[in-house]
């Protein structure tokens, strides 16, 4: 088959831009994914090692070590110094040594998760062993630090990013994070997409959306309840995080939301109560599970589409390298011996040309039925083939053109 050489045309490259839905929902200390229930397998789950969590590329799905074994990712060490960036230079060159096999794990999965921070500008304390005297040291909730100056630059959005401003100081109040992993939105969280709705005993008592897209959560629902059109706190688009500061009580019941055994009002502040952050039965007590929280959104994914134009015209590409071109039972050979190899130069092409009339064969015509294209780089290096769901006839007489898309 003769190569042929994609035209100016014939690649095209757009973006697909898509707005995923995504869904948590957490209750009973658990969370769900888009509705996706807890299934076990004969090994461990279905879907991942933990319910409500995403399994990167769903890889060691129902397997379990020791029976049905986990793959995992790996390379050996060479002098080209390949690793993992998991692997620091100094642990690569005193604990592995040339032939070493150094390894990773599946699955990757990830989740969201919450951190309850009573005073978030916290700092541990060190003492001077000279003089005894106490000073500051590493911050005690090192998320929220990390995250100071990237609030303070989008304070322009809004001034409830400022980490201090007139709604409060951030420093010393009380704080509500919640953190998205990238694997659940993509590039970026859709500004307006953002809804987060809290339950008690089944019944909505209260939801916050981001109306203004300016990344403020303010309290839409229900209908004229406590807190009504104010906000309580604001989502970090581009990063993945929800900052929660609403205080006011969303409803008079006193429940279980923390880990420490005591019980409260409903707030904001409480939101997401048992999403990985060791908040459970027997820390909040049997209070807790009458409260379920819905979060929901619109991702924001961009991804390169390639789209190829193989073109097959009159006239050409009508060989075909398949042993069934030939027609059956003639010799591939003429002779061969020691010093010679001769093929078969009057071997026929099997006569594909169907009838419509019982016992009559039609003419013979050059044709070929295309099964697959393969794709080449400028060296000839086959890079890829893209395989017909059933093979496509082509005729002599005809032109053909197959459409191939590739996501980069």
């Amino acid at each position: 088959m003769p190569f042929r050489k994609f035209g100016e045309t014939d690649l095209i490259q757009n973006t697909l831009v898509t707005y995923p839905k995504i869904k948590f929902f957490i209750y009973d200390g658990k969370v769900y994914y888009n509705n996706r229930p807890d299934q076990d397998g004969s090994f461990s789950k279905v879907y991942s090692s933990e319910v409500g969590s995403i399994n990167l590329y769903e890889y060691n799905i129902d397997k379990l070590s020791g029976s049905n074994n986990f793959i995992y990712p790996y390379v050996t060490k060479q002098s080209a110094g390949a690793s993992f960036k998991t692997v620091g230079k100094v642990s690569y060159s005193n604990e592995f040594v040339y032939g070493d096999r150094i390894t990773g794990s599946y699955p990757m999965t990830a989740s969201i998760s919450r951190e309850f921070m009573t005073n978030p500008g916290a700092r541990n304390t060190g003492v001077n062993k000279e003089t005894g005297e106490t000073f500051k040291t590493s911050p005690v909730n090192r998320h929220f630090y990390a995250l100071k100056n990237r609030l303070n630059f989008l304070g322009q959005r809004s001034e409830h990013y400022l980490v201090s401003s007139s709604y409060g100081d951030k420093n010393t109040q009380a704080l509500n994070l919640i953190s998205i992993p990238s694997i659940a939105y993509g590039s970026r969280i859709n500004p307006g997409s953002m809804s987060l709705k809290w339950f008690l005993t089944g019944s909505l008592i209260g939801e916050l959306k981001d109306t203004k897209e300016n990344g403020e959560l303010i309290q839409v629902g229900p209908v004229g309840s406590v807190g009504s059109g104010s906000v309580a706190g604001v989502v970090m688009y581009d990063e993945g995080f929800v900052i929660l500061t609403g205080s006011w009580n969303l409803n008079p019941e006193q429940i279980g939301l923390t880990s420490d055994s005591s019980v409260v009002n409903p707030k904001w502040l409480y939101y997401g109560a048992g999403a990985k952050d060791g908040v459970t039965q027997a820390s909040a007590g049997a209070g807790y599970f009458s409260a379920s929280f819905d979060m929901s959104f619109e991702g924001h994914t961009e991804t390169q589409v390639l789209t190829m134009f193989a073109h097959a015209p009159k006239g050409a590409a009508n060989f075909s390298n398949n042993p069934t071109f030939a027609t059956h039972g003639e010799s591939t050979l003429q002779q061969t011996s020691s010093a010679i190899f001769e093929e078969n130069t009057k071997r026929t092409i099997k006569n594909t040309v169907s009838s419509s009339f019982e016992g009559y064969r039609a003419p013979f015509q050059r044709q070929v039925y295309v099964s697959r294209v393969a794709i080449y780089d400028d060296n000839k290096n086959l890079i890829g083939v893209a395989t017909l769901s059933s093979p496509v006839l082509k005729r002599e007489d005809q032109d053909l053109s197959f459409k191939i898309k590739l996501d980069i």
